[in-house]
């Protein structure tokens, strides 16, 4: 087969309807192999003719969509010296669009003897590796455009794909667990009733199961075990080979962007599924190990880990860089995602040994005019020294708020001395934002994640239950901020159950109702269990997926969810774009924000702390946002009055004096489960529940969340 030169850009498998040009990098090669493969698996190899700026390129006329392919790299094998060059090994293609088959764990994929780990392997790995594949970038995508939806009216609803619909009795079994059942319009429809704005989907970049993992008949569920960046993960596609997947996951995205959501990716740039030193050689290694790869300075045979996965990318490294530009790059402009989170996000700003929020990474994204006008946002820790960065990356960024998460834990199991730390969550978390310029959707809040308990399991269990798992119960964090409410897991004592229901509730008004912008997990709105487990990242199985059978039992629980997010949506009060000032909008007028105790004054310092849970009232007023809408108008909004009460007793609020306003009507209690009313001076349900006058008492009960309303003669936004 005769081969063109072809060009060194772009890099991968780029078909231009003629044929196709194939570029790859390499530094330390001394010659790469192209090899083809027919659809009975026979191999073809060609020699890549050109070597320009270390990038190897060819062009094949001919060569089509479907065609699978890998590449063999010769050139130096010495792990002492960080080169892992081994011919013998296939190698994936790093700018792959499509990947075909998942690794058979062999000890051919392996570029050293599992009875001798210095000893070379020469074992040819083509009969066990993955292979890559050329896609079609040809798509209709007719008029879909970027949503751009603004943060402050962002509700972000974190999904498996598989996971959320691979047991939804209304999407047809052929495409339940795949791109196509999350685009199916009964899932479209239940997003959309939550009032979500965007999916945040779990790692959907191709991953690998781990070998140890499927030797225990696990699996790799979570998929955090990246090995091909631009390529959709193949185990979520209905249609399988000739690159399927990536028509698949286009068709998803528009589907989605038609019903007005956005798609957010879970990204791990942090590593790869390679492993350490003794893992296998699947791709970057065998290519060019110090390239990709942060070896360890004193002894380049062993990885820098700051991921607890074996090794950490090379951001150091220009190659690397260009690598996680080129594919955020590439999943916006071709694939039309909305924004990304990034996991381990420290781990990418670690160019020596420190977290560096000057980091090259960030300075190239800030510049970008494609990556920085999406969603960024960052899981802001890793594993290394000084990790926990939560308030510590640049403007442009917002993230994963650990310490509202805590501290909205720490209220609703009534621990003691939360109060002010909770008062800083709740209104956008100003002391870790406000500095830089940053403003309160900067703070993604949540209370649970994938990682961890489920809300169901965080009111039903004191300690983790990972036994299924196989580690003995040594996996997963064991300091999760729980409380079982008076038994551990199912039980059926009735006061037991209402407890728990009432504080899911008040979790998710607290969650909803904050500044900043709200994540919910996929099934907490459903009631969904993990039976304890609160680290399911091997569990492909129904522990880990959402059971909308028993979803059914929990209807009323999601009709909750959908009020309360439509009470956010139609208030601009829950959703400020600017931090609260703290003072009159006026004079003679009242702060736009006010904590309250619960006789109905101000707040004191010593009321702040004390040695057991404590109740507290916050006013927000809808005259004092400070705010203009499009065409210049300041934008205003009715008043409420938010009553927590964290205690194990009811406890009765005095209503604040008449500066805070007239007549209060209660419109969410978290005690009776009823959805939230939303009422404007023009419209005022019958089934609003009296709330009473300045100076008059309120009872809210135990573990509950009362919120009241005071209409300010305007009507609440088009929601």
């Amino acid at each position: 087969m005769r081969i063109w030169p072809g060009s060194r850009y772009p890099l991968g498998a780029a078909y231009d309807g003629g044929g196709t040009n194939f570029a790859v990098f390499s530094e330390v090669a001394q010659r790469v192999q192209l090899c083809l493969f027919d659809e009975a698996g026979t191999e073809t190899r060609i020699d890549l003719p050109e070597r320009e700026a270390f990038v190897w390129h060819g062009y094949l006329p001919r060569v089509v969509p479907g065609q699978r392919y890998g590449y063999r790299v010769h050139g130096p094998y010495e792990p002492t010296a960080g080169l892992r060059c081994n011919p013998n090994k296939l190698l994936l293609d790093p700018y792959a669009k499509a990947i075909d088959g998942q690794a058979r764990w062999h000890e051919a994929l392996f570029g050293h003897r599992f009875d001798d780990p210095d000893a070379v392997n020469d074992d040819d790995s083509a009969p066990y590796a993955m292979r890559s594949v050329v896609v079609n970038p040809f798509f209709d995508w007719a008029n879909d455009t970027p949503l751009h939806i603004p943060y402050h009216r962002t509700v972000i609803y974190e999904a498996h794909v598989k996971g959320l619909t691979v047991r939804h009795p209304g999407i047809p079994e052929d495409v339940r667990g795949t791109y196509s059942g999350l685009a199916h319009p009964v899932m479209i429809e239940h997003l959309r009733s939550l009032g979500v704005t965007a999916v945040e989907l779990m790692p959907v970049h191709q991953f690998v199961h781990d070998g140890g993992l499927t030797e225990r008949g696990l699996s790799n569920y979570w998929g955090y075990n990246t090995i091909g960046f631009f390529a959709p993960h193949n185990g979520y596609a209905s249609f399988h080979g000739h690159g399927g997947q990536v028509q698949e996951f286009k068709s998803m995205v528009k589907a989605l962007h038609q019903a007005g959501i956005e798609v957010i990716l879970d990204v791990v740039y942090n590593h790869t599924a390679e492993g350490n030193h003794l893992g296998p050689t699947l791709s970057f290694r065998g290519l060019d190990n110090a390239a990709y790869y942060r070896l360890v300075d004193e002894d380049p045979q062993y990885y820098y880990d700051t991921t607890g996965t074996g090794n950490s990318l090379n951001v150091r490294h220009p190659e690397s860089l260009r690598l996680i530009m080129d594919s955020l790059r590439y999943w916006v402009t071709q694939m039309h995602v909305d924004g990304f989170r990034f996991d381990l996000a420290s781990a990418l700003a670690r160019e020596f040994h420190e977290v560096d929020r000057l980091a090259a990474f960030f300075d190239l994204v800030n510049q970008d005019p494609v990556v920085s006008r999406v969603k960024l946002i960052a899981e802001p820790w890793d594993v290394g020294d000084g990790g926990y960065q939560v308030g510590g990356f640049p403007p442009l960024w917002t993230e994963w708020n650990g310490k509202y998460r805590d501290t909205v834990r720490d209220l609703w199991r009534g621990e003691p001395d939360v109060l002010g730390e909770f008062a800083a969550r709740f209104a956008g978390s100003p002391d870790l934002y406000e500095a830089d310029g940053r403003r309160p959707v900067a703070s993604i809040n949540f209370v649970t994640a994938h990682d961890g308990f489920t809300l169901a399991d965080l009111v039903s269990y004191d300690e983790k239950h990972n036994d299924a798992n196989g580690e003995d119960n040594r996996d997963g964090e064991s300091h999760n901020r729980s409380w079982n409410s008076g038994a551990e897991g199912p039980t059926d004592d009735p006061e037991i159950v209402a407890l728990r229901q009432r504080r899911i509730r008040s979790f998710l008004a607290t969650l909803l109702l904050s500044q900043g912008v709200p994540m919910i997990v996929h099934g907490d709105e459903l009631g969904r269990t993990q039976h304890g487990n609160n680290n399911v990242y091997c569990q492909d199985n129904e522990l880990a997926w959402v059971d909308w059978d028993a979803a059914r039992e929990h209807a009323a629980l999601t009709r909750f969810t959908a009020g309360v997010t439509r009470l956010r949506a139609c208030h601009p009060v829950f959703r400020r774009r600017r931090f609260f000032h703290g003072r009159p909008v006026r004079e003679g007028a009242v702060e736009d924000v006010a904590w309250l105790h619960p006789d109905g004054r101000a707040m004191r310092d010593e009321d702040w702390s004390g040695d057991t849970a404590a109740p507290v009232a916050v006013y927000l007023n809808g005259q004092g946002i400070y705010e203009r809408d499009a065409l210049g108008e300041p934008i205003l909004d009715d008043s409420f009055l938010l009553l927590f009460n964290p205690t194990a007793d009811d406890v009765t609020f005095t209503l604040p004096g008449p500066e805070y306003g007239g007549a209060w009507r209660t419109v969410l209690d978290t005690a009776d489960g009823c959805p939230p009313a939303v009422i404007s001076a023009t419209d005022v349900p019958a089934d609003g529940k009296p709330g009473g006058e300045p100076g008059s008492q309120v009872d809210a009960a135990a573990r509950a969340v009362l919120v009241l309303q005071c209409p300010a003669g305007q009507d609440a936004e088009d929601c």
